[in-house]
This record gives structure tokens, sequence and C-alpha cells, in this order.
């Protein structure tokens, strides 16, 4: 296993590696290292044999061999190995454990590792970011606008002063982070491709399975060899979720003048149709998520539980906030529209600034950018063989 490195490749032992990666989650108790669980999953291959060999690399305190590695993210958390371990070592654990690792190692801002380690800095980031959008708020309406404090919390009024502000307030929550988690997915690219043979890949062949984080990112494609449970249903609700985010983020990145707006449509326009369609969605796939999380579906470590939960919690209270306010708005409550509507930017805010560049929403970027790079990987070392063989005729 890991004579698969790099021939005469020196690498350093970083004996406290494994107690590092314990801080994330339950990790590679009780594992005799048997590789019972690489032989049980359908996904792992000669090129990535997990989940034995990543967990290796973490026992062994080989850091520098596990920052390039795909394995854990290639793992479709199916659970099937840890079915099969003769141990009950609970490999798919951690495999999640490893995840959350790398995705901190990835992050230059170190924001990552402490919302995955720290259940205080988990619940406290949304909270301290969502009470700083109420601060904000309260400034803007008395510093700005000039409104005494008496009329700013009794009075009914319109919210077109705003909308110029909430425009560029909206674009920067959405696009800042995402900036963030850009430069992160880079770094990601610069640890699993920037050494060894890989670091030698030409464009051509990333060019040449460019489709493939799309087309996962779209279906879940590799579910499909997951035995162990219904992934079919699995991917369908994945697909919901994803389509309603995706949906959502459509309208306020880009139509957020035609989406948010005072006037009174009727039910048939498309700003209301579109709107109830997203929103549907994402209550459907957060609900599962919490119910899932609820019934002990699947089990959950303490140093996890936060952050795994924090997510789904995020989606619904953001969409139901959003069903708040146009409700009342529709009902002709206008001060108590303008207080959903705070609690709204609460919570939106927060699933934007927290959980796409350092929470789990990030890892919806990690895995396809993940499974591309192997594709990459794999098809630049077909065309090695092939290039050998036709040199050696």
């Amino acid at each position: 296993m890991i004579g698969q490195l790099s021939a005469c490749r020196e690498v350093s032992v970083h004996p406290s590696l494994s107690g590092e990666v314990r801080k994330f989650g339950k990790f590679g108790e009780v594992c005799y290292s048997c590789g019972t669980c690489t032989l049980g999953c359908d996904l792992s291959t000669d090129a990535a044999p997990f989940p034995r060999r990543p967990v290796q690399f973490a026992v062994l305190g080989l850091k520098e061999p596990l920052l390039e590695s795909l394995e854990p993210w290639l793992c479709q958390d199916c659970g099937d190995c840890s079915t099969k371990c003769p141990q009950k070592a609970e490999p798919k654990e951690s495999m999640a454990t490893l995840r959350r690792y790398l995705a901190s190692q990835y992050d230059w801002t170190g924001l990552s590792a402490r919302i995955y380690t720290s259940k205080g800095w988990a619940i406290g980031a949304p909270v301290f970011s969502g009470f700083l959008v109420v601060l904000l708020v309260a400034v803007y309406h008395l510093l700005y606008a000039g409104m005494p404090i008496s009329e700013l919390v009794t009075t009914t009024m319109g919210l077109e002063h705003m909308f110029g502000k909430i425009t560029w307030f909206t674009l920067a929550v959405i696009f800042l982070p995402l900036a963030v988690l850009l430069s992160n997915a880079a770094r990601m690219h610069r640890f699993t491709m920037g050494r060894g043979q890989a670091a030698g890949i030409p464009l051509s062949v990333y060019l040449s399975e460019a489709g493939s984080a799309l087309r996962y990112a779209v279906t879940q494609d590799r579910r499909v060899n997951c035995k162990g449970r219904p992934y079919e249903q699995r991917r369908i609700k994945h697909w919901v979720l994803i389509a309603g985010m995706a949906l959502m983020f459509v309208l306020i990145a880009f139509f957020l003048r035609f989406f948010q707006t005072d006037a009174i449509y009727p039910l048939y326009h498309p700003q209301r149709w579109l709107g109830y369609i997203a929103t549907a969605f994402l209550v459907f796939g957060a609900v599962d998520i919490l119910a899932g999380r609820i019934k002990k579906r699947e089990k959950i470590h303490e140093h996890s539980e936060p952050s795994d939960y924090s997510l789904p919690v995020l989606i619904l209270l953001t969409a139901v906030s959003g069903i708040a306010v146009h409700v009342l708005r529709y009902s002709g409550l206008g001060l108590a529209a303008h207080y959903a509507y705070l609690i709204h930017l609460s919570v939106a805010v927060p699933l934007m600034v927290v959980e796409v560049p350092f929470g789990k929403l990030s890892h919806m970027m990690y895995r396809p950018l993940a499974v591309f790079l192997q594709e990459v990987k794999d098809r630049a070392a077909s065309l090695q063989v092939r290039e050998e063989k036709r040199e050696a005729a």
C-alpha cells in the first residue's frame, strides 16, 4: 500500500498526525489494518484503495501523502465498509473524520478547523454572524436613515429605501464566501495535484475530463455502485435539495431586483411560483436530513454533531423565515413582515458566510472536484501506459 508512493521519495513522518485527526471525530479505533473494508467497497480501485490507505496514512503520520489523497472524498458514505469490518472499527466514520480534517487543511483562514473541532465555534459562528446582521440593520436605520428608535420598532414602511443597499449587501454575502471557497479549492488542487507525476499532467487531460465534476454534482452517478443502502432514493433527495439551492442562488444572485420587491403579483406570476418551487425543495431536503439525524440512521460522533446539524437547520430556518415574510407581506401585515425579514436575513447570511466556505456546504465543491481530479489522474495514467506500450513495440 505505502509502496504506491513515488519511488525514492522522502516523506516526513508526523507522529502527532493521528491525534490531530481525532480532534475532528471518531477515527481508526481498534482498526487492525486487515483491508476487509477496502475489499468490500464497490468504489475502491487499485489507483484509489480506500478506506484502508488514507486511514493508514494518518495512523503512520504521513501527512503529505494524506493531503495528496483524494480518496476520502471518493467515498460515498454508504457504510458498507463498516458493515463488513470484523473489528467494528467503523471505517465509514474514519473517512468522514478525514474529510473534515482535509477540509480544514484546504482552508487558509483556519476557521474550518475551529468549527469542526469546537461545539462553541460550530454554534457560535452562525449565531455571531446573525447578530452582526441585526446590528448592521439597526445601524443602517438609526444612523444612516436617521430614524428614531420609537419609529423603527412601530412603523410600517416600504422597503424601497433599502433595496439599492441590500442588493450590494446580498451580492457581497454571496460572492465573497464563494471567493474564499474557490481559493480553498485551489489549495486542494495544489495539495493533491502539485507533486510527483500529478504535477506534470498536461492541460489537455484536464480539459478531456472537464465534465466529470459537473456530471457528478448533478447526478451523483458514483452512488449507483453502492449496494448497501437505497442509494437511488438518496440520489433523488440530493438532487431535489441541490436543485432548490441552485434555483434560489440564481434568483438572488442574478435576479434580485425581480425577486425582491414590494410589488404584489398574482399567483401565476413567475416571481411567485419560482420562489415556491425553490422553497419547497429546500424545506424537503432540510427536513429529510434532520429526520435522518434524529432517527439515528447514521451514527454521528460528538465532535461532528454540531457541524452536521447546523447546515440543515440553517437551510430550514432560511426557507421557513422566507415563507413567513411572503405570507405576512401578502396578508398586509407590513410591520410583522419587516421583523420576519430581519429574522430571515439573520439566518440566511450565516448560511452563506459560514456554511459555504467553512462548513458542511463546502463539501459540495470538494467532493465533485475530487471526482474530477481522480478522473484526471486515471486518464493520465492510462495515457502513460499506452505510450509506454507504444514505445516498447
